[in-house]
């Protein structure tokens, strides 16, 4: 027994095969992880490509629905002016535009000035004002109203009454016909705080208005002539624009305010009513289209979907390494 020769498999043989048993499951996990990835890479793939398709879309849809307001039918233009009035707000750049644009439309009837806006710049508002008398001029035949709703105040109205009519609500807020300019003094802090005030200056009047430093009467005197000069100019456009439908009463001009219904009889104001009323009853054109320009829906959608895609890169490339 002992001496009889052992059948079967040697030892080395039997290693060889469990090795190349193990490799073989190594590389059908390997072959099963690359098709894993490579599908998974496919479905991004055609998810970005699908994304894309739709932005594309997205962007054709938005570039005819603004391109065509209805422009072939007749409409009451509207031009939207809500804010404060100023360089980077409601500037005077992109409401002159709007206007011009809603003028120069054919099938505009009449131009409405939607206003809501406590005031701002006397540079910017008289810029409007002036390009609105430009555009009246240019088309006689196409009348302009002013539809006040919360507030039509400073430079809001200056620019109100370049309209041939004025509407309000009776609780509206009109008037403020004035010019400020406003800061704040320290000199008597900074003594009680032990503060020295170093100012080098070229020129006398550079530091004019200084809030740290003493008034200085002739500079302050200089300042207020030159609000005078911008009220002057505020009021002659208010006389201009209302003509003799305005009133004698001094307080017109003193930079106070009022309700719509006081305003009403201020001459400040023609009648009460809406955008859509005036649309409606004055136009006889019910059809409102906005021609104001703004954000539109498509940049804020390309910047977010921007931001999205980069983040889901981010995460992607992260997944990767």
């Amino acid at each position: 027994m002992f001496g009889k020769k052992q059948e079967g498999i040697p030892v080395n043989s039997r290693t060889q095969g469990s090795s190349s048993t193990e490799n073989t499951r190594i590389l059908a996990i390997i072959a099963q992880d690359y098709l894993k990835d490579r599908k998974s890479r496919r479905r991004w793939g055609l998810f970005f490509k699908l994304l894309l398709l739709g932005y594309a879309s997205a962007l054709l849809v938005m570039y005819f629905s603004d391109s065509d307001q209805g422009v072939s039918a007749t409409h009451t233009a509207v031009v939207e002016i809500d804010g404060i009035i100023g360089p980077g707000e409601v500037s005077a750049s992109e409401i002159n535009k709007s206007i011009k644009s809603a003028f120069e439309a054919r099938s505009s009837r009449a131009v409405i000035l939607m206003i809501n806006s406590p005031g701002g710049t006397p540079v910017q508002a008289a810029m409007i004002n002036e390009e609105v008398n430009r555009l009246k001029a240019l088309y006689p035949d196409k009348p302009v109203y002013a539809a006040i709703s919360d507030m039509c105040a400073s430079g809001g109205f200056y620019i109100a009454v370049a309209a041939d009519e004025i509407y309000a609500h009776p609780s509206s807020i009109v008037g403020s016909i004035g010019v400020l300019m406003n800061g704040f003094g320290f000199v008597e802090t900074m003594k009680k705080l032990g503060i020295e005030r170093r100012l080098l200056t070229a020129g006398k009047n550079k530091s004019m208005l200084d809030p740290f430093s003493p008034i200085n009467f002739s500079q302050q005197n200089h300042a207020k002539k030159m609000l005078d000069d911008v009220h002057q100019q505020f009021i002659a456009a208010v006389k201009t624009g209302r003509g003799d439908r305005i009133g004698d009463d001094p307080d017109i001009f003193s930079g106070l305010f009022w309700s719509g219904e006081k305003a009403k009889q201020l001459g400040l104001v023609d009648e009460f009513g809406s955008a859509q009323f005036i649309a409606r009853e004055i136009v006889g054109e019910k059809k409102m289209v906005d021609y104001t320009i703004r954000p539109k829906f498509i940049d804020a959608f390309a910047k977010e979907l921007g931001a999205s895609i980069s983040n889901t890169f981010l995460k992607l490339n992260m997944s990767i390494q």
